[in-house]
Parts: C-alpha cells; sequence; structure tokens
C-alpha cells in the first residue's frame, strides 16, 4: 500500500507554463443539482474552480438554474430541461451529451437526486462520453442496478463513494483493502473510499492510503469539494490515479487547516474552499 502525503503530491502536480491560456487547464462539465439540492452543486463547481480549471460548466436542471446563476460567477451555468420534480428530465440528454464532447473531464452526481430519468441520463454519459468521468453521490447511486454499465466507459470511471453508498453499490459494509481492490478490478473502475484514512484502489490492484484530513469534515458539503477539486485535475490532464490521490489529500489538507483556524466544530465545507489557494501557492513557477 502506498501512502499519500505532501512528498507524493509534491511529485504529481505541475508548475504552470507563464505562456498557457485557460484552454490549456482544462474544461470541465459538472453535471450536478437539483431544485432541491443546489448547495451540492455550487460546492462542486466552485471547487473545481479553485483546483485551477481554466473554463468550468456547470449545467443544471432549470428549475435550480436560478439560484446556482446568481451564486455562481467564474463557472457557466447552463440550464437544462427539468421535470416537476426539479430534476433532470430524459429531453436533457441531447444538451449534456453535446456539452461532454468539449470537455475534458466530466463529474456526474452531487445533488442529482433520484429518478428514472436520471438514471438512464447518467448511464447514457457513461457510456457516451469520450473523457474522464467522475461519478459521486447520486451518480454512484444511478448505477447500483446496473454495475456492468462501468465497464463501458471510455477510461475507468472514478467513483467517489463514503461507507453506504459503497455498501449500495457493493453489497459491502466496512469493506477490506482486498475487497475494494477486487471491486476495482471487476469493474475497471478506481474508488475513492470516502473516511478516516482514505483508500483509493485502482485497476490494476494497486492501493493508496491518504493521511490528511480531521472529524470536522464530517459535514454536508464537504464530498461535492473534493468531487469538484478532482474532476478539475483530471482536465487539466493529470493522470486519473494520480489525481485521485492529489485530490484526496489537498481536500483533507485544506481541512486541517481550516480546523486549525476555526476548530472541527466550527469549520464548514466553504472554508476549505477558501484555504485551498493557501497551499496550491505551493505550486506557482514564480512569485510577485
Amino acid at each position: 500500500m502506498t501512502e499519500i502525503n505532501q512528498a507524493f503530491v509534491d511529485s504529481i502536480m505541475p508548475r504552470r507554463d507563464p505562456e498557457a491560456n485557460k484552454n490549456d487547464f482544462g474544461r470541465v462539465l459538472c453535471v450536478c443539482g437539483s431544485a432541491g439540492y443546489t448547495g451540492a452543486a455550487y460546492f462542486a463547481a466552485q471547487g473545481a474552480v479553485r483546483m485551477g480549471s481554466g473554463v468550468v460548466t456547470l449545467a443544471a436542471p432549470e428549475k435550480a438554474w436560478p439560484v446556482l446563476a446568481v451564486k455562481l460567477n467564474e463557472p457557466v451555468v447552463r440550464p437544462m430541461p427539468c421535470g416537476a420534480d426539479g430534476m433532470f428530465s430524459r429531453e436533457a440528454l441531447p444538451a449534456l451529451l453535446a456539452l461532454a464532447e468539449r470537455a475534458d473531464a466530466l463529474l456526474i452526481g452531487c445533488g442529482l437526486g433520484r429518478s428514472d430519468a436520471v438514471t438512464e441520463i447518467v448511464a447514457a454519459l457513461i457510456q457516451q462520453a469520450k473523457c474522464q468521468i467522475v461519478l459521486d453521490a447520486d451518480g454512484i447511486n444511478a448505477v447500483c442496478a446496473h454495475k456492468d454499465i462501468l465497464q463501458q466507459a471510455a477510461m475507468p470511471v472514478i467513483l467517489t463513494p463514503h461507507a453506504g453508498e459503497f455498501a449500495r453499490l457493493s453489497g459491502i459494509e466496512n469493506p477490506s483493502p482486498a475487497e475494494l481492490t477486487l471491486f476495482a478490478r471487476k469493474y475497471n473502475c478506481i474508488v475513492l473510499y470516502k473516511g478516516y484514512r482514505t483508500l483509493i484502489a485502482a485497476p490494476d490492484g494497486a492501493l493508496y492510503r491518504n493521511h490528511s484530513g480531521n472529524p470536522g469534515m464530517a459535514k454536508g458539503g464537504s464530498g461535492d469539494v473534493l468531487a469538484g477539486m478532482l474532476v478539475s485535475l483530471c482536465g487539466q490532464g493529470i493522470p486519473a490515479v494520480q489525481a485521485v490521490c492529489a485530490a484526496a489529500w489537498l481536500h483533507g489538507r485544506a481541512g486541517d487547516l481550516a480546523a486549525n483556524s476555526l476548530s472541527e466544530y466550527g469549520m464548514t465545507p466553504s472554508d476549505i474552499l477558501q484555504l485551498l489557494p493557501t497551499l496550491l501557492k505551493r505550486y506557482n513557477t514564480r512569485e510577485w
């Protein structure tokens, strides 16, 4: 098992080319949110922005769009057809597929909700998108009944389950490292199993353990920030397993900074977003 620490992450994070433009830092698409869960979509999109993506597009149901368009300045927020329940409808799929064609990485799930239409949309995106896919939250729930679809993706899908989501996905509660690795091999995916000392299992059998983070991060929205950070690194061209490891450590370390400043009780996911740039200063190519 490989231990993830600062030196490991430093070996992954690239220095930025002074002559680069926004297209060099990735175009990511977040398919997230519903009328009742705008916060999850907000945190995911902001996580991608703070992690350095060149262009972030958030596709959200039209009933959630007014809230998200007001709250988000940097991402492009695109309204999509939805049903009376405030979740994506089947009519949204052609537009989502068109957006995915132009994306370098795709995040599906934060705040999506659960419906037959959402399940169909998630399946179609997995089958047809050509870029790296990250599945979080309800994106994971949407494939629980037909996991074999993960094997139809253009490249290994990244899954970011907490304990409950992995139990629904696999039928296994409190999985051992060996069981996580077996699942990753069987379904040709990368599993970021969130929790104390987060574990990452790759389809080639490699296993990684993260050592940053604290109990103050156990609050709604923290996982959405992580998902946004992860899809951003994938969109910037960092290989998938390395991107997962770096995102996990940076997310946990930003959480540690928040706890040190504000306490485990009082820190919030917004604080993680605010403190992430402090960590990323380490990877500047120059100083001004």
